[in-house]
Parts: C-alpha cells; structure tokens; sequence
C-alpha cells in the first residue's frame, strides 16, 4: 500500500468549509437521476383501527434505541464553521430522540481538529455515530480509532466507501485496495458497532453480500438522487477533474433501489440520499429500512436558525406518523409488511423471489 498523503499537504478545514459552503447554497443536486421513491405507492388504508397517538416509531439500529427512525445523516465537522451546526443538531436531535451523525472525522484524526465533534454534553443520551473514510481507515490502527470515538462519546462508527468523489475531489484519494480487509478487522477488533455507509452512489446487492460476509449488521445505503457528492467536488475541482465529475454527476444506485436490493439480507439498513420529508421516509422504511437519514434539508435548516431546525425535524416526525396511520401500520415493522405499489423502474431492480418482491401489488 502507498503511504498516504502527507497531512501538511491538505487543508482539511478548507475543504470542509467549502463542503458546508456549497451544500447551503448551491446547486449539488443530481441532474437527472432520482431516487425512484417516486416509483413507490403507499396503499391507503380508509379502515386503519388506530389513533394516531398510539403509533409506536420508536426503532432500534446499532444496539440503541431512538424515539423515531431517523437520523440526521452525516454532514460536517473539521471546520470551525461545523461548530454551531453540529451544536444545534445536536441540541434537537436530543429534544426529538433521533439519531447524529458526524461528518468525516479524518480532521480530528489527522490534525487533532475538534470543531464539530464534541456535542455530548448538549446530546447526553442519543445515538451519536463517529464517521472515517475505508482508506483513512485502513492506514490506522483499531486501538486508535477506538479512542477518537471513546473521546468524542461516540456510539458506532461509520465506515464511508466514496471511491467516486475521492478521484473527482481535488485532494482525493486514488488507491481503494483493501477496504474489505479492512472492514473484516474493525468489526473483528473495534469495540463498537460498525456500519458501512456510502456517500451518494448507492450500495448494490453485491456489495451487501460481501460485507455481510465479513461480519457487518448495519449499514447506510447513501444513494443517488439527493445530494451529489461527485458534484460537490466537481465544483471545487480544476478544470480537468471538473469534466470528470460533470460526466460522473449522475453516478449511482438510486436510494429506493439501493433498499429494495438489500432488503431481505438480514441487516440494519439507513436509507439516506434525497430522503428530504416523512413521506419518502415512511417508503424507504415499507422498502425495508430500519430507519431514515436526512442531511441537506436539515443543514439548510440550520442555516435559518435553531426554531427552523426544530420544526423541520418536527415535520418529518409528524409526516412518518400520519404514514403509518395511513396505512394501518402501528409500528415500522407492520409497515415493512405492508402492501406497496412499484412501477415498472424501480421493479427493475428489486431481486425476484425476495419477500419485497412478494409484497408489490399487481
């Protein structure tokens, strides 16, 4: 394996502030592809025998447990800029019972940056989930990222796969050897849950397969639809790599997808990637997920103040509940069992013979 690169060589506190920068303000959405939950009907139910204050959206992912199926997804950290947006989601998330996760946390383990990182004494009992890429990962040893997430208070640790943005990002890496190698160690050697997420391109079933070969129960599908990530970057990239990302923009396995594929294969799945309401959340959770994550709508939220966060994630939370009354589900499992309405895009997709497949009207 090559040394990696030099931790003078990277102004990580830039990169992150423009990351926060560009996904406040600009236009990184993808430009054609969706996430195909619009492929996706709930069927309404006129006779649900429910009232909505006894729906139950408590669920539990990674061994703790949240009041609501949701996450609010990995954004940001490493910039002094984080500071206040990850106090504030924090400060919410607690209110709420819903979960945090940080953005990568190669700035604290690199450069020893803490902005952004440090929320537990306004956040004492949610999940919190620590975040490092596959390669920083893999240049670092268990003990050492076990003691960056026992200094931050974390829960878990996410393990980021983003090959595409890396090679599209200025600063970026270009060696991904090893990565399952790797992630065999942390969840033989790591005293904490480890969940494999990606970054906006999606998790397909193959990928699932091998990774719940080695071990791992959780993962964050990430996938197209939301937030580019290859865009991101081609924004802050020169004009050669800018091409690449502008052909690459569109990479990736829709979200709707990236659930439907790896539905029936026993894991905690967070579906994230242009989840942006409780009404796509309640689809991804019928798909099979466990629970939701959202970051942009959130993070431009945040950006109009802490009242706005709370009543943007108070919005989701209501809208997940009226889902599941709606269609006569008490709680996330019986809407895992509920009937769905796919067309014919997303059907592409959904593995035949699975119990998904078996629930799709028509």
């Amino acid at each position: 394996m090559p040394d990696p690169k030099p931790p003078e060589t990277v102004d990580i506190g830039a990169r992150k502030a423009d990351h926060i920068a560009l996904c406040v303000a600009e236009d990184v959405g993808f430009h054609g592809k969706t996430t195909l939950f619009e492929d996706v009907e709930l069927v309404h139910d006129a006779l649900p025998e429910l009232a909505l204050d006894e729906i139950d959206l408590s669920c539990s992912f990674a061994g703790k447990t949240l009041r609501a199926p949701l996450f609010i997804a990995a954004m940001t950290g490493g910039t002094a800029k984080a500071e206040g947006i990850n106090r504030d989601l924090a400060v919410v998330a607690e209110a709420l019972g819903v979960g945090l996760c940080f953005g990568s946390q190669r700035p604290l383990l690199v450069r020893g940056i803490r902005d952004g990182y440090f929320v537990r004494d306004v956040a004492p009992t949610i999940p919190i989930f620590g975040n490092i890429g596959v390669v920083q990962a893999r240049e670092t040893t268990t003990k050492a990222l076990a003691d960056m997430l026992e200094a931050c208070g974390a829960d878990a640790i996410c393990v980021h796969l983003n090959p595409a943005m890396e090679v599209v990002q200025p600063e970026g890496d270009q060696d991904f050897r090893g990565g399952l190698t790797t992630i065999a160690r942390l969840v033989k050697e790591l005293p904490y849950p480890v969940v494999v997420k990606e970054t906006g391109c999606g998790l397909s079933r193959k990928v699932a397969e091998r990774l719940v070969s080695v071990g791992v129960k959780w993962v964050d599908v990430s996938g197209a639809g939301g937030t580019s990530w290859v865009g991101v970057e081609a924004k802050r990239a020169a004009a050669s790599q800018r091409a690449l990302g502008e052909r690459y923009w569109d990479w990736g396995i829709p979200t709707a997808a990236s659930v439907a594929q790896l539905a029936d294969l026993g894991l905690g799945i967070i579906a994230t990637g242009g989840v942006a309401d409780g009404h796509t959340a309640a689809k991804a959770i019928a798909l099979g997920a466990t629970c939701a994550g959202i970051a942009r709508p959130f993070l431009q939220a945040q950006a109009r103040g802490l009242h706005p966060l709370r009543e943007a994630v108070e919005a989701v939370i209501a809208e997940l509940r009226l889902a599941h009354l709606l269609t006569g589900s008490r709680d996330g499992d019986a809407l895992r069992r509920a009937d769905l309405v796919v067309g014919a895009r997303l059907q592409r997709w959904v593995p035949r013979g699975t119990t998904l497949a078996g629930r799709m009207l028509g």
